[in-house]
């Protein structure tokens, strides 16, 4: 079999497909065995039909488009593969040339990858967000756990913010007709905690145990999303939260260390090492959006609708499982853009993505970058955790859909992108330059040693 390439445009190629008719006996072979075992002829069993009786049958036409049929789709594959052409969608295959008996040619014509002009990195530079760690992000950290620590004691007086309590919650329509999936009896809930219906914080502060209040509030999910109810609660029981001292004893209990100023100084370091990897990402963003800036890349018709319809349909999900729609989304956000504005983003958005997928795998092509079996590894281990699924779960899902090739791409694009990072000029806002190359992906930052598995992990 012979393949060659012509470029009908920097996004377009023919590909041509010229098969010996001797390399498509095998599946002219199988194309009788397979109309052989489906037809029914006196004096032969079924399946073993000779090839003369079936073209008198069926036809010998009916056995050619049978063996092209299952022959085509191994041709084109084995022919990207002989040409290195990578795809991006599905081509238009054309059957040119067939007399039986004589060479086949098969062209097909696909969208491809436009071959770009990507500027030098190290002529780009860009400025990060200073880390700074300070009294409050620390002392959000002890809170939470604080939380986490707390004890709750059961009180005789009115609920207040702050306390843990067991309520039951009916909703109504305004009509007063009960709404039979708002029924709910012994839900746990935190006043201020504002996780429930708007309205109930409100409607629960200052009851007493056993008693009742009525409040009207708007549904936001479900098939009743946006509709004005009357919920009544009725107060089963308060508890009183009682969190922690911040003391040794806390720092004890809470962590490793003795003393609550260790505790302290681990909570910077670790606060410090997420700020890192947070300012690594904001660099990766804006080095890929200046580069992206200055390539003129040529879009393949269609791929560009097809990636916004897609992201389209998406959101519209998201949106109808949480109840809302477009309108009501942006009416929630606080940039207030209208739906117009919303479509040109999402259309500058998709193109965007589109040409950094372009100059990354472009690069990776040009750089020949590998990956071992650890990387990959490590890398699906981080999606299915990102992903809050079963790791397990997560990796027999990617193998059964055949992910496996998209995480290779994830982990090939990463190299690239950080290598362009690296090369580019990256400064924090206090003119500080900010060292990537060293940085690890635990947020600690060192030589070319590479770190120890426990702080990997």
């Amino acid at each position: 079999m012979k393949s060659s390439t012509e470029s009908l445009s920097p996004t377009r190629v023919k590909l041509t497909i010229e098969v010996p008719f001797e390399e498509f006996k095998p599946n002219l072979d199988k194309a009788y065995k397979t109309i052989g075992a489906q037809i029914q002829v006196p004096g032969f069993r079924k399946g073993k039909v000779p090839a003369a009786i079936i073209d008198q049958r069926v036809g010998r036409s009916a056995v050619l488009d049978e063996a092209l049929n299952s022959a085509l789709q191994g041709w084109y594959t084995q022919a990207l593969q002989d040409t290195k052409t990578t795809p991006l969608g599905q081509p238009e295959i054309d059957l040119t040339k067939f007399v039986d008996g004589e060479p086949i040619e098969v062209t097909a014509e696909l969208d491809v990858r436009p071959q770009l002009e990507i500027p030098d990195a190290s002529e780009i530079a860009v400025t990060v967000k200073d880390i700074e760690v300070n009294d409050d992000d620390v002392n959000e950290q002890l809170d939470q756990l604080r939380e986490r620590f707390a004890t709750f004691t059961d009180v005789d007086r009115p609920a207040a913010d702050g306390d843990s309590i067991t309520i039951d919650l009916s909703a109504a329509h305004k009509d007063g007709t009960l709404i039979d999936e708002a029924q709910a009896e012994g839900l746990p809930y935190v006043i201020g905690k504002a996780t429930m219906l708007d309205g109930l914080d409100e409607a629960v502060t200052g009851l007493s145990k056993g008693e009742s209040a009525t409040f009207s509030t708007t549904l936001v999910g479900g098939d009743l999303a946006g509709e004005e109810v009357d919920v009544t609660v009725t107060l089963q029981d308060v508890r009183q939260t009682e969190l922690p001292e911040l003391d040794d004893e806390f720092a004890q209990m809470a962590s490793d260390f003795d003393t609550m100023d260790e505790f302290r100084a681990d909570l910077v370091e670790r606060l410090t090492r997420g700020k890192r990897i947070e300012q690594a990402a904001e660099a990766r963003d804006l080095v890929l959006e200046e580069l992206v800036s200055r390539v003129d890349a040529p879009m393949p018709d269609g791929l560009a609708e097809a990636e916004l319809a897609n992201r389209r349909q998406q959101m519209d999900q998201q949106l109808a499982m949480a109840g809302l729609t477009l309108e009501n989304y942006l009416e929630d956000q606080e940039d207030g853009k209208t739906v117009d504005e919303f479509e040109s983003e999402l259309e500058r958005d998709v193109r965007e993505s589109i040409v950094a997928q372009f100059v990354l795998d472009q690069l990776v092509e040009e750089n020949e970058y590998d990956i071992d079996n650890d990387e990959l590894s490590q890398h699906i281990m981080r999606r299915a955790q990102q992903s809050g699924e079963d790791p397990n779960s997560y990796i027999q899902h990617i193998m059964e859909h055949n992910h496996v090739p998209e995480m290779i791409s994830e982990v090939l694009r990463g190299k690239a992108l950080a290598s362009l990072v690296e090369s580019a000029k990256v400064t924090d806002q206090s003119g500080n330059v900010v060292d990537l190359a060293n940085l690890r992906a635990d947020g600690t930052v060192g030589g070319d040693e590479p770190a120890d598995e426990s702080a990997s992990e």
